[in-house]
């Protein structure tokens, strides 16, 4: 009997549409000869599975469902999720506790790169060089001048723990600031102000095939606008080139230091780890996504063409090791 395997989209932040895009993508790229996997859609109002052309609810308590007078169980969870619960590792303690094994990186790796200020502060006592910041708990702690004084204009304010670049804003002026800080705000309960670091944006991903971490082809993205936005992002306003435009050993480099972070963190499944590179060659981190983005326009896609793999072959390979 084939292996069920359950595909989680949705969540409970701002990138749910995105999510469920990269589920249809992973839902395509499954090797049915070998699997059944099933759209599994999670949001604050509703867990249920969508099947035969309809839907069906699930059973918080331990994540199965009933058809035909029968319970239902899945052998494995593929989380899809962009945002919480799925990529702050709430989604991964919860499969730990009924025991449903998953894919994707477990509940440490996961909440540590979500909060983007832990995990920098982390990542750089490794050696890796990540841009001067500050972190506001709550409103009452914006200072504008100080902040402008410590980390200059212009800079970028963003939410701790969110991605596809909601909320975020780059601020040239103390004007900007306050209204800066209050859209971060909205997407998140911290906010993070960072120092602005010219230099090119390269982008890494990665997965474990069961013997070794295989790094990808560097994707070079050059945005139209101001940064890599969600308009960049998912509507075309970016040109992305695979592989990079770099040298060598700017690549070897890159590849070495991401398989060095995803070891270092004990990230599992797909990866994708953000940079930014200065004219004088040194690379600092943005950000690493434990669920990267797998639609379409996505980057991940991309690098798998350009590495002459299929990413079915490659899914198949991450959910042999569960």
């Amino acid at each position: 009997m084939k292996k069920r395997i359950a595909v989680i989209f949705g969540g409970y932040s701002s990138e749910a549409i995105i999510a469920k895009k990269s589920a249809k993508t992973i839902f395509d790229n499954i090797d049915t000869d070998l699997y059944d996997p099933y759209l599994v859609e999670v949001t604050r109002d509703h867990w249920q599975v969508h099947i035969r052309g309809g839907v069906v609810k699930l059973d918080r308590s331990d994540f199965t469902y009933h058809l035909e007078d029968k319970t239902q169980r899945f052998d494995l969870a593929f989380i899809t999720i962009h945002g919480t619960p799925g990529e702050d590792g709430k989604l991964q303690a919860y499969f730990d506790m009924i025991e449903l094994p998953y894919v994707n990186s477990g509940c440490f790796a996961s909440s540590l790169t979500f909060n983007k200020w832990a995990c920098n502060a982390f990542l750089r006592e490794f050696g890796i060089h990540t841009a001067k910041a500050i972190l506001l708990r709550n409103s009452n702690e914006i200072h504008p001048i100080q902040i402008a004084d410590e980390l200059g204009f212009p800079c970028f304010v963003k939410p701790n723990d969110g991605g596809s670049s909601f909320g975020i804003s780059k601020v040239k002026t103390l004007m900007e600031m306050p209204i800066a800080i209050e859209k971060a705000f909205k997407e998140g309960k911290e906010v993070v102000i960072e120092s602005f670091i010219k230099g090119r944006e390269l982008t890494c991903g990665l997965y474990f095939n069961g013997k070794e971490v295989i790094a990808l082809p560097i994707t070079e993205i050059i945005s139209e606008n101001e940064f890599f936005d969600f308009e960049a992002k998912y509507e075309g306003k970016s040109q992305e080139i695979t592989p990079a435009e770099v040298s060598f050993e700017m690549s070897d480099l890159i590849k070495t230091k991401s398989k060095d972070i995803y070891k270092r963190i004990g990230l599992r499944g797909l990866a994708r780890i953000d940079y930014l590179v200065t004219a004088e060659d040194e690379i600092y981190l943005i950000e690493v996504n434990t669920t990267p983005g797998m639609s379409a326009e996505s980057l991940i896609p991309q690098q798998v063409v350009s590495a002459g793999l299929k990413l079915k072959n490659i899914l198949t390979e991450i959910i042999i090791q569960n």
